[in-house]
């Protein structure tokens, strides 16, 4: 077992000494560097060779397509965690502290990527209990969405999630466990993007990190020491109330997968242009159609199309997202004007703004439904 909050003596046994904070020797960034360029690098050259097939033969399969597009997805995440890592090196984020539903969470990450596990041919199974924590809100969804990364990346055939409340301390533990690939043993060992940033998150959370690697399984347990304990009276008040913001009022959720859908190049231009500077990945479609196949390799955290394009099969495909992730919020650009209106009809949010208003108001929108969807 490997305790990720000691560091490991010159004999090999663990000390009392605490790890240093990120930006202070926690992290070897030549290595973090090199590690940046193979996850980039190795998924986007077997990219490049199935173009340069698509050149020449002019035909590309079902599989290849699902392969090509996972393998830029890959590079694509690579980068994305390396900002997110970045954002907590710069000590730019201010975190807030508010009472969280983790297993809600837990289970909305794994129904929003679960069709990306089937693609990767991973089954995934999970056993999740009650369990609230007192954490700030941005930092926990990064969190989860950084251990899926990892369990995904490094898995065969199946991982198992666990929720549940340790009795004494009462902590909250969230547990992963799963059969390692036959990968080189740099990505074997799990010293991969995904994994640094899942433990700077947590040392910058407070949590308790152990990781255990047998020589073809791992499993990992996170440990919440700000657990809501309902027999402990007032314990929620007690720990929220010290002046901390919402956290998710102040900053968005950088991580987060946006699918835009608009047929006009000038709309997806402003959507692109005004969310830029959030920290999301994004994606552009510019049909239902497209919109649906996009889906059918993998679930976005919200949808922002045109409403021109909000006719029966646009409604069809929302029911249908909907009913397999009721936390996926949908915004709809209007035509012109500057309206802006939000609500949450049934657990569902919907939101409308016009499309003079896309600068302004889009990136409080997708806040609104990005954070409406942690709080679910």
């Amino acid at each position: 077992m490997i305790d990720f909050l000691r560091r490991p003596a010159a004999t090999g046994g663990p000390v009392d000494e605490p790890l240093p904070s990120f930006g202070q020797g926690a992290i070897d960034h030549g290595s973090m560097a090199a590690e940046l360029g193979r996850e980039i690098a190795g998924p986007l050259t077997s990219a490049l060779e199935r173009v340069n097939a698509l050149a020449t033969t002019g035909k590309i399969d079902r599989s290849g397509l699902a392969a090509l597009r996972l393998e830029i997805e890959s590079a694509r995440r690579a980068g994305m965690l390396a900002q997110q890592l970045g954002r907590l090196a710069g000590r730019r984020i201010q975190e807030g502290t508010e009472q969280l539903d983790l297993t809600q969470l837990v289970r909305d990450a794994l129904a929003q990527r679960a069709r990306e596990a089937v693609a990767r041919d991973v089954e995934i199974r999970q056993a999740l209990h009650p369990a609230q924590v007192l954490a700030d809100g941005s930092s926990l969804f990064s969190l989860v969405q950084a251990l899926l990364d990892w369990a995904f990346a490094l898995a065969t055939r199946r991982v198992d999630f666990k929720v549940d409340v340790k009795p004494w301390p009462v902590e909250a533990r969230l547990a992963c466990r799963f059969m390692r690939t036959a990968a080189p043993i740099e990505t074997q060992e799990g010293q991969t993007m995904a994994w640094r940033l899942v433990e700077q998150l947590s040392r910058s959370m407070g949590l308790v990190l152990q990781r255990e690697d047998a020589p073809d399984q791992t499993r990992l347990t996170i440990e919440f020491p700000r657990t809501v304990n309902e027999q402990m009276e007032g314990v929620s008040a007690i720990e929220l109330d010290q002046g901390f913001a919402p956290s998710l009022n102040s900053k968005p959720l950088a991580g987060s997968h946006v699918l835009v859908v608009a047929s006009r190049r000038e709309v997806r231009v402003l959507v692109r242009d005004a969310i830029r500077a959030m920290g999301l990945m994004v994606d552009f479609t510019t049909s239902v159609e497209e919109a649906r196949e996009f889906c059918n390799g993998g679930l976005p955290h919200a949808v922002v199309y045109e409403s021109a394009l909000g006719g029966d099969r646009f409604a069809a495909l929302q029911r249908e997202l909907l009913t397999e992730l009721p936390s996926l919020a949908f915004i709809a650009i209007g035509e012109d004007g500057r309206d802006y209106e939000s609500t949450v009809d049934d657990g569902h949010i919907l939101v409308r703004i016009g499309r003079e208003a896309i600068l302004a108001s889009l990136p409080s929108a997708l806040l609104f439904g990005l954070s409406r969807g942690i709080e679910a």
